[in-house]
């Protein structure tokens, strides 16, 4: 008995040092839900909540013209942008996108998820800043990566 209140009582101040709660794990979701729904269905203000204001988000492309790889930078502006015109006309996702989130690690003020959405994979680093998790960076590539051509 004094055995498992001991290994009870190290398990929640090993959880409360960590600083991960329910309610960080929810919001950090949400913030990644935020990133992919404000483009499936436009919504910019949705998209702006979600990012960091100094958010950015890379991949990695191949110029058409040498061959060679190089990496592409978006900006969060670019992202409030484009969810305000990305699938305006409803035809970018499927009926029932999909919208997988895993949250990879997480500590009191830093955590990294991998969204899984349709043709993407997007892995995200957010901070909590002022007790509001945001997206801060994103590198993503198309499932099929024979498409970043």
């Amino acid at each position: 008995m004094k055995h498992t209140l001991i290994c009870s009582v190290l398990f929640l101040i090993s959880h409360y040092i960590s600083g991960q709660t329910k309610q960080d794990s929810l919001a950090i979701k949400r913030a990644a839900l935020d990133y992919i729904e404000s483009q499936q269905v436009p919504n910019p203000k949705q998209m702006e909540q979600a990012l960091h204001p100094r958010m950015v988000k890379r991949t990695f492309w191949k110029d058409k013209a040498t061959g060679k790889d190089y990496v592409r930078e978006t900006t969060t502006e670019s992202m409030v942008l484009l969810a305000e015109s990305y699938n305006k006309n409803g035809d970018k996702f499927p009926a029932t996108p999909k919208k997988e989130v895993r949250l990879l690690d997480v500590s009191e003020r830093t955590a990294s998820v991998k969204l899984i959405a349709d043709e993407w994979i997007d892995y995200m680093h957010l901070v909590k800043i002022n007790g509001v998790w945001k997206i801060i960076n994103v590198l993503w590539e198309f499932n099929d990566i024979s498409r970043q051509q």
